[in-house]
């Protein structure tokens, strides 16, 4: 806990998310009546690019920018759309905030309003979730009860309506299209681009989508001012990180801590390293299309940083940090990512649905001491073809988890294929209810 800089969390544990009034208690709405009584809805913009805040839904895109394109759309009918679908593996910090504190998105998404000239927003919620559903509604009815949703809200000119919308279990649901689909009674499948979001999103209007995390850090940023924000972090990422800790690691859980800390001190000083004294071996970043990293020094030693991670084969993603022992084998690992990722793939286009299919089968014939030589140049001619020619983040990403594997841990990739035996606590023989061969 002394390690962590507390920002979206700064209310976990110490208010009942489910009354409005606590949170009105620590400082809660103080960052939307500045915004309605000090600024203009560009002075408002303008702090959150001064902030430098990037989205924290694994794209890692500036959100003052985003906001931008928004804002400067005259359209009078206007979205803001958060992401809360959350269906990473590994990843469990979007529910965590809306468990713990669903006022300070809620205040979040009407100042993202206010800044875009919006008068509509939507959470989106995976079906099931039900604490965060419960709880996120419970707040915005007392908030329209108080006069901080609906008409001229503070007395002001300003009126925001919000609401949750329940979306199916997908994982591809995540992506922001797709979720505009679910809303409109579709299936979640992502659309063409352009044209984009900003120009035409959801029900046809202009729409802006963030991910949950991205808009729990605005009241701060409003309330304390972005130059404060942009103090915290490092080069050209700032602010903190949310990450969810899980996997063969003494103290699992969510933490929030400054960005520029080193993944060494994450994981040995905050979270005990691995138990019963076996060596860490994997750490497994960003969710399913994340990378597969090994725990070598260098990548110990990585800072968190959007950019140095994605030069290190990885990304942050939404958080998830999966940490793997000794006995772990990383072909298997990387199969079972693979899988995942195979099963949630939504078949819109043809890169992305036999891709997956292609690079799970070939997994399997390898984990099954099958493989031959030519199966690695065969991954990696169907990872281009999956980056160049698929429609969203789930193809383009998809050949991750194996090019980072193979870059770290080539040699049990080696070892399965030349000298034909596993590597790690693997299963002998592999078998796939989709892909089954005899």
């Amino acid at each position: 806990m002394a390690l962590q800089q507390r920002v979206a969390l700064r209310n976990a544990g110490h208010i009942d998310p489910s009354d409005l009034y606590q949170y009105v208690a620590n400082g809660g709405y103080s960052a939307l009546n500045k915004a309605l009584t000090e600024m203009t809805a560009e002075d408002t913009l303008g702090e959150v690019r001064t902030s430098g805040l990037r989205g924290r839904g694994g794209a890692a895109f500036p959100a003052g920018v985003k906001w931008g394109f928004l804002a400067g759309n005259p359209d009078p009918n206007k979205y803001i759309l958060c992401n809360c679908e959350e269906g990473d593996p590994g990843a469990f910090n979007d529910r965590g905030i809306m468990e713990s504190d669903p006022a300070t998105v809620v205040e979040g998404i009407t100042i993202a309003g206010y800044a875009c000239n919006a008068n509509r927003g939507y959470i989106f919620i995976r079906h099931g979730h039900n604490q965060p559903i419960d709880r996120t509604r419970a707040v915005i009815e007392q908030a329209y009860d108080l006069g901080l949703l609906g008409q001229n809200i503070l007395g002001t000119d300003f009126s925001f309506d919000l609401e949750v919308a329940l979306t199916g279990d997908s994982y591809v649901s995540g992506e922001e299209t797709a979720l505009m689909e679910a809303i409109e009674g579709k299936r979640s499948m992502p659309r063409y681009r352009p044209p984009f979001p900003a120009q035409v999103g959801v029900f046809g209007r202009p729409s802006n989508i963030n991910n949950v995390k991205t808009l729990a850090y605005v009241p701060e940023i409003v309330a304390r001012g972005g130059a404060w924000f942009a103090g915290i972090g490092i080069n050209g990422s700032s602010g903190t990180a949310i990450l969810c800790l899980s996997g063969d690691i003494t103290y699992t859980g969510l933490i929030e801590v400054p960005l520029g800390m080193t993944l060494r001190q994450i994981l040995f000083d905050m979270a005990g390293g691995v138990p019963n004294g076996k060596a860490m071996k994997v750490l497994q970043t960003g969710g399913p299309l994340g990378g597969v990293l090994s725990a070598s020094d260098a990548n110990l030693d990585l800072v968190l940083d959007f950019d140095v991670f994605r030069a290190a084969g990885a990304i942050l993603g939404s958080g998830g940090i999966i940490v793997a022992d000794e006995d772990t084998c990383v072909v298997d690992l990387t199969r079972n990512l693979i899988a995942f990722c195979q099963y949630e793939s939504c078949g819109k286009c043809f890169p992305c649905r036999m891709g997956m299919s292609h690079l799970l089968e070939v997994l399997e014939r390898i984990s099954n001491l099958e493989g031959t030589e030519e199966d690695l140049s065969l991954m990696r001619n169907i990872g281009e073809n999956m980056q160049a020619g698929s429609l969203c983040g789930h193809g383009q990403l998809g050949f991750n988890p194996v090019s980072s594997a193979l870059r770290y841990f080539g040699h049990e990739f080696d070892a399965h294929i030349r000298e034909k035996r596993h590597t790690g606590d693997c299963p002998d023989q592999v078998f796939s209810p989709r892909l089954t061969r005899r």
